[in-house]
């Protein structure tokens, strides 16, 4: 996983690094480069995995992958970051370890929706949280959501429509994939209040180990599956490291120092590195639905964060 914002949770993403009283200019464009590009590569992994899960995923239980995925990352980082972790405060702890069991909730739920349904679609309806997220701002902390995010919101729910329905109702593996999605909103919204008065390598550290321990200890029951070869374990590994560890840790540190209008920017274009990735490696097609109803969520996620700047922009 992953993570995008919007202009209501400008205040709670804030770093030292003065993106609240940003500098004009080429050093102002500089300033920003460096965590847009991290923010940048860890969407376009993201976006590599969901064809890669989906087929380990058929060999594998979803909850022994998680296990064994997210255990290789709490290890290597434990050992790694051994003597920071043991000198951490009890708050940063708590903050890691809270939002490590937001993410882990969300990813079985993503992990178990993804084999009920296409690689590209679940890529498109995991991409929704940037639209969630204004909601769950809404609910924690009471951030009023304007009439235009409220459009985009419509926006994207009849671009699921399109991608999910069979007939009247979704199907199970779009509704999984859904509450992943939001899941993963509140853990945008959380990562972006606690992160920039934290050390943000610890944080994502203890997020990893609690993600770790978490999907170890639910994969335990029956036993845990491994791979069976050694491509699977290279993609096991590829998902541990890159798409796990690196990841949770390159989000962490950018969306400190990144606006979260920038940042959600960036982050909308997983669903399109998703498709792009299952569609020339995953051997899946592009159809009508695919692209009418993924070009909505699109839009709606574009939406939510460019048409509000530029009403901002034409009123000034």
């Amino acid at each position: 996983m992953s993570t995008g914002n919007n202009d209501f949770e400008n205040d709670q993403i804030r770093s030292d690094t003065g993106v609240a009283n940003k500098p004009s200019g080429s050093h102002s464009s500089l300033h920003a480069l460096l965590p847009a590009l991290a923010l940048t590569t860890v969407t376009a992994v993201w976006g590599s995995t969901f064809f890669l899960i989906k087929g380990l995923v058929e060999t594998i239980p979803p909850i022994d992958f998680l296990g064994i995925r997210f255990l290789i990352a709490g290890v290597l980082i434990g050992l790694l970051r051994f003597r920071s972790l043991l000198k951490a405060s009890a708050a940063i702890w708590g903050k890691g370890a809270a939002l490590g069991l937001i993410y882990a909730s969300a990813q079985i739920f993503q992990t178990t929706g993804l084999q009920h349904t296409h690689a590209s679609v679940s890529g498109f309806i995991t991409g929704m949280y940037v639209v969630l997220t204004p909601v769950v701002l809404l609910l924690l902390f009471r951030e009023k959501i304007s009439a235009l995010t409220w459009g985009t919101i419509i926006v994207a729910t009849a671009g699921l429509m399109i991608l999910s329905l069979n007939g009247f109702a979704l199907g199970y593996g779009e509704v999984i994939t859904l509450i992943g999605s939001l899941l993963y909103a509140l853990h945008i919204v959380m990562l972006g209040h606690w992160a920039p008065d934290s050390d943000v390598m610890l944080l994502g550290a203890i997020q990893v180990m609690t993600v770790g321990v978490i999907c170890f200890i639910a994969s335990t029951p029956g036993g845990i599956e491994l791979p069976h070869d050694p491509i699977q374990w290279m993609q096991m590994l590829y998902m541990a490291i890159i798409a796990g560890l690196l990841a949770i840790l390159l989000q962490t540190w950018a969306q400190a120092r990144i606006s979260a209008t920038s940042a959600a920017i960036i982050m909308t274009t997983e669903p399109l590195f998703a498709a792009g990735f299952a569609v020339a490696l995953g051997g899946e097609h592009i159809t009508w639905r695919l692209l009418v109803g993924g070009g909505l969520i699109l839009a709606a996620m574009f939406g939510t964060e460019l048409l509000p700047e530029r009403v901002k922009s034409e009123n000034r």
